[in-house]
């Protein structure tokens, strides 16, 4: 069968010939009656401010999507920075189908053979062509105005114009985002593309000797300090325009130049960045997330302009040994920050970092739990982050090709032994220490045993983005680290559970439950380093902490919500839905069940609109209920304005980021077929598909 990127590609083809050819309106107009010479007069010589349209979507990036090797190494390029891994993320919802309200008056199964009809062999609608080739088409997303910021002088600039003239403003690196998080309409965008780069240069060995230290004032050895008390030694400095091809290659150089001592923990694919993986958790499946945290924990310290426009860096500047309760950081007590007194200077080496005023009211508290697990895009914009580095180990991917004729057979069996290896070692006779050393989605891992002991062991690359270097096949990128999955116009639609371990452990019947009844491979980037590993004041749920892995399922189906749901998390109490959901890969299409009947699912003949109000949100599926809470009052606190309110993000469903109400309008019809088994069945097998490609191509 053809690749899911191939078949939803076919149908894009149709319409490059017509895309080409398009008069647009002058986009140039948005808000032509701000004085946007006043912001260009403020950014640095090397920042830019351009004005865009569907004409520059259309022509820099729906050719990607027809190339035989497509990458989004190559949209992320392109001159207007618009460009997005899935096509489609430039309407609303993912979904190109005319709608002047966010489609909130049409259902989820008429979304379902829209998008996903062609998959399978239907007839997509007659329209679809033009609606995707229409420049006025009200589903768009995009902005009209594009900023590339050079330097932090350049954000604080573009936040302050935005907060005088009461402007959202969209945020981007690469667009990794399946929720559509980094383009809307309206809004100025962000594209931190083209910001200073720092890790190149950013590695920082701490020395020892400063154990014992006091912070100093302006926290320019808190990272060193933090980092000696976890027990380690290094850190890198990543700029927000950076993705972890710059970041993996940057480790590489200093690996090949000192002898190999460092590793990172992060993406399986270069296009995507730590300005949006770490704070969605970060699953670091192929880099050792099992021994060393999710990407939440790999942080040290942030830096940030906020919402009121100032400039701060800030991190834990009091901690305590949490060694105790089976913790391997310390656990945070208290987080400082220090705020820029000269934010309009451009030369980084003339910043002052001081005391923040007396009237800055945001607590660093707050935001530290916030950013760290509660996406990106909504708290401000990252403008550098500080990860810690680890000691460097082996790394041994094993590749087992199941899909051959040959191996089929063994299939299930081979399932319930990874299954076992991960989580439940013990069964195999396994050491821990080797089953986290151990992740997927490929199956790989670091080893503390090196390769020349290892008799019969074919040598294999130093790192995971040395053996992606190796075996990059695309000839248009050449010397970087590709990209996982390839651009493709759809994304997966829904959410992973996150399986908890406690609920494996009673009976070994539960796992081959899951493997039965799940829709794709499982995705095993939990236990050991993701349990220990956290500071204790970060906001990824507790489901992240407790999974033994994230697998996915039919959601439109009573069988999850009614028979696995209420046996894998504690639902007694009913004012308090537990988190249930991965952040990292969640869709568009992301609900949790209905309100009133937590054993049902969310009925997908309702209207959007209708599923707003009788099911359980997207976020609290993914946060529950209490931390959802605690979430959008920071958010009510450091973004009043709603100045950062991008799809799906925390308070992006909250009255008061409306700034519109949407007009009444009648349901749209449902154009299907009769039969609501046969829908849920075809539900199902999209949800599988996509997810099986997803899983096992990042």
């Amino acid at each position: 069968m053809a690749s899911f990127s191939d078949a939803a590609r076919f149908l894009l083809l149709t319409v490059l010939g017509i895309a080409g050819n398009l008069s647009t309106a002058d986009a140039a107009g948005w808000r032509s009656d701000l004085d946007w010479a006043a912001l260009t007069s403020k950014l640095s010589s090397s920042a830019s401010l351009i004005d865009t349209s569907y004409d520059n979507y259309a022509d820099e990036c729906f050719p990607e999507f027809s190339e035989p090797s497509p990458t989004n190494h190559a949209l992320i390029d392109q001159p207007s920075g618009m460009c997005l891994p899935h096509l489609y993320l430039g309407w609303e919802m993912s979904w190109p189908r005319p709608s002047e309200n966010g489609h909130m008056n049409e259902t989820a199964i008429q979304a379902t053979w829209d998008l996903y009809g062609d998959l399978y062999g239907f007839d997509p609608p007659a329209d679809f062509e033009s609606w995707i080739s229409d420049p006025i088409n009200p589903s768009l997303n995009l902005p009209s105005k594009v900023l590339f910021p050079s330097v932090a002088s350049d954000v604080v600039a573009a936040v302050n114009f935005a907060k005088e003239h009461g402007l959202e403003i969209s945020v981007k690196n690469s667009g990794h985002s399946y929720q559509g998080a980094s383009s809307k309409k309206n809004t100025l965008l962000l594209n931190m593309n083209r910001y200073t780069h720092y890790a190149p240069t950013g590695i920082t060995d701490c020395d020892a000797s400063i154990l014992g230290s006091t912070v100093t004032e302006d926290l320019s050895n808190q990272p060193c300090l933090l980092s000696l008390a976890k027990n380690k030694s290094s850190l890198i400095r990543v700029g927000g325009g950076e993705n972890f091809d710059k970041v993996y290659r940057a480790v590489i150089a200093a690996n090949e130049e000192e002898g190999y001592k460092y590793h990172v923990v992060g993406g399986g694919a270069g296009t995507v960045s730590p300005m949006g993986w770490s704070w969605q958790g970060g699953l670091g499946g192929t880099t050792g997330g099992r021994l060393y945290g999710f990407g939440v924990d790999q942080v040290v310290q942030l830096e940030m302009v906020l919402p009121n426009g100032a400039h701060v860096k800030f991190g834990p500047t009091e901690w305590e040994d949490a060694s105790a309760e089976g913790f391997t950081v310390p656990r945070t007590k208290f987080v400082s920050g220090v705020c820029r007194s000269n934010p309009d200077e451009h030369d980084e080496e003339k910043w002052i970092w001081e005391r923040c005023p007396d009237d800055f009211d945001i607590d660093f508290n707050d935001l530290w739990f916030a950013v760290r697990g509660g996406g990106g895009g909504t708290w401000g914009v990252v403008t550098s982050v500080l990860l810690q580095l680890h000691d460097y180990l082996p790394f041994n991917p094993y590749s087992f090709n199941l899909g051959a004729e040959e191996c089929s057979a063994i299939a299930p069996q081979f399932a319930m032994f990874k299954a076992h290896y991960i989580s439940a070692p013990s069964l195999l006779n396994v050491t821990k220490e080797h089953s986290l050393a151990c992740s997927s989605p490929d199956v790989t891992c670091l080893r503390k045993v090196l390769q020349e002991n290892n008799e019969g062991v074919m040598q294999t690359p130093k790192g995971y983005a040395e053996g992606t270097l190796l075996g990059n096949s695309n000839d248009r990128i050449p010397g970087k680290v590709p990209d996982s999955p390839a651009p493709s116009p759809l994304g997966t639609p829904i959410a992973g559970v996150l399986v908890p371990q406690s609920w494996l452990d009673e009976s070994e019947e539960n796992i081959k439950t899951v493997l039965e009844t799940s829709l794709s491979t499982q995705y095993y980037a939990f236990g050991g380093g993701t349990v220990s590993g956290s500071d204790q004041a970060n906001s990824l749920s507790q489901a992240h902490r407790n999974a033994a892995f994230m697998a996915y399922f039919d959601l439109d189906d009573d069988y999850f919500w009614g028979n696995l749901f209420p046996k894998m998390f504690d639902i007694s109490d009913k004012t308090k839905f537990p988190p249930v959901f991965g952040s990292n890969h969640a869709g568009p299409f992301t609900s949790g069940p209905l309100k009133d009947y937590w054993t049902k699912p969310c009925p997908d003949e309702l209207t959007f609109k209708e599923r707003g109000e009788k099911c359980i949100s997207f976020q609290e599926a993914i946060y529950g209920t209490e931390r959802l809470a605690r979430l959008e009052a920071i958010k009510k606190a450091i973004d009043p304005q709603f100045m950062f309110n991008c799809a799906n993000c925390i308070g992006n469903n909250l009255p008061e980021a409306s700034k519109s109400p949407s007009p009444p309008a009648e349901p749209a019809p449902v154009d299907e077929p009769s039969g609501a088994p046969y829908v849920s069945s075809f539900a199902a097998a999209i949800i599988a598909t996509a997810a099986y490609l997803l899983i096992n191509t990042v």
